[in-house]
């Protein structure tokens, strides 16, 4: 095992190499100044040969990602173009939306989808299944950004002054406050890296509210993530209950489903604990892919509900020219990928004895 994840650790070398250099060069290709769109009304020609002078942006494109590149191994993600702040501050301050927001909203797909594939292949070919099928690809189908809209329309206008209203943006009411854990715990002569770490996980409402016991605010903040995560999860669910569903089928032609209903077991025992055990490898798949697709970003999701996550800080700076901020971003993808691909690999393991990673 420790041979495998070295041997894929060593492997991911080139890939996050590859994507950082590709992303580093059409940032530059792409047309546009970047001066101009920092600076705005203030950009004149020699502010902006100054501009570009001081971020290195005249020198040869191998070169710059030369610089770059020894700046990222020694934990500098370089200083945002338009805002002037390190891009690690800015990653600190709009990931944990993010991770906020995948981790429930894949949490609602899995713990919605599978039960729907599981009763859609119990009771094949009936109303039940063609009801669900029918949902999963209306699922799939709809944009997220029709979605999320209409949700908000349900919820945030025709349910006004209802127990059903939903907030439809933000992440927290006027009036609700979170105080930081260093805060809450009133912790002091911390180290910079301790300060932090705890600054991010604050960030974390939900996370927040629980240690702290604040939970007017874990109220609060799980009514504002609510809507979200109810828009972005849907296509993960529709796609997880789809192949649940195809997945268990396969295996119930198989030699050893047959054996078991022959001996006279129950369908609802050869369905859970013989058909299901043996199809999660292709749902383990798809819940690991559709995780890390939610951690990079749900742009339309982050824009309609004014969520400050990855995908609209990324959208802001790719129309903005910030390359030092879509480098940071891309990077963090990258390697987010990289990982729960790794963890998919390894999960295979303990689902399946016969595969071995060594």
């Amino acid at each position: 095992m420790i041979q495998y994840l070295a041997r894929r650790l060593f492997a991911s070398i080139p890939v996050l190499l590859g994507i950082l250099f590709i992303t580093f060069a059409l940032a530059r290709l792409l047309p546009g100044d970047p001066c101009r769109a920092a600076l705005g009304e203030r950009a004149t020609d020699v502010v902006c040969d100054a501009f570009i002078k001081r971020n290195g942006l005249d020198k040869p494109i191998p070169v710059q990602f030369g610089i770059y590149l020894t700046d990222v191994l020694q934990g500098n993600l370089g200083e945002s173009l338009r805002q002037g702040r390190p891009s690690t501050e800015i990653l600190a301050e709009r990931l944990p939306t993010t991770i906020e927001l995948a981790i429930f909203a894949m949490l609602f797909a899995t713990v919605v989808g599978v039960p729907l594939g599981i009763i859609s292949a119990y009771w094949r070919n009936s109303p039940v299944d063609a009801g669900t099928m029918v949902m999963a690809n209306i699922g799939v189908s709809m944009p997220v950004f029709v979605l999320g809209l209409l949700m908000m329309y349900i919820f945030a206008v025709l349910l006004k002054d209802t127990p059903f209203w939903l907030p439809p943006s933000g992440r927290l009411s006027a009036g609700v406050e979170l105080p930081t854990l260093v805060e809450a715990w009133g912790l002091k002569n911390l180290s910079p890296s301790a300060e932090g770490a705890l600054e991010f996980l604050s960030r974390l409402y939900i996370f927040n509210s629980l240690v702290t016991g604040n939970w007017v605010a874990l109220q609060d903040s799980a009514k504002h993530l609510l809507l979200p995560v109810l828009a972005v999860g849907t296509i993960p669910l529709a796609i997880i209950a789809r192949m649940t569903r195809s997945s268990i089928l396969d295996v119930m032609g198989l030699d050893y489903v047959r054996t078991a209903r022959a001996k006279g077991l129950r369908m609802p025992k050869v369905v859970l604990k013989h058909a299901f055990r043996n199809a999660l490898l292709p749902i383990i798949t798809i819940i690991g892919l559709s995780l890390g697709g939610l951690l990079s970003g749900a742009v339309l999701t982050e824009t309609i509900f004014n969520l400050p996550g990855v995908g609209r800080t990324m959208f802001e700076s790719i129309t903005a020219r910030d390359y030092t901020v879509v480098q940071a971003f891309t990077l963090v993808i990258a390697v987010v990928y990289v990982s729960v691909n790794l963890f998919v690999d390894i999960m295979y393991a303990f689902l399946d004895p016969r595969i071995r990673l060594g």
